[in-house]
């Protein structure tokens, strides 16, 4: 299973957004832990289903998401 893989987009789980595994989780909800400074290991002692890899995957998801094209009008 490749990091990215972890990540699931289903319509009828957390409205369409992107989360770990299906469950109830968004990449969202790990991003604002990790940016509220709460380490690997803090969220994996509050989130005993998650796995380190889910984090891992959370911040690829998100990296793989600010790589766009910028298009400019001429």
């Amino acid at each position: 299973m490749t990091l990215l893989n972890r990540i699931t987009v289903d319509p009828n789980l957390c409205g369409g957004r992107p989360c770990i595994r299906n469950m109830r989780i968004r990449v969202k909800d790990i991003l604002d832990l990790l940016a509220a400074d709460a380490s690997t290991a803090e969220i994996l002692e509050d989130y005993p289903y998650l796995e380190a890899d889910d984090i891992k995957a959370a911040l690829s998801y998100a990296a793989h998401q600010m790589d766009h094209p910028i298009l400019r009008v001429a």
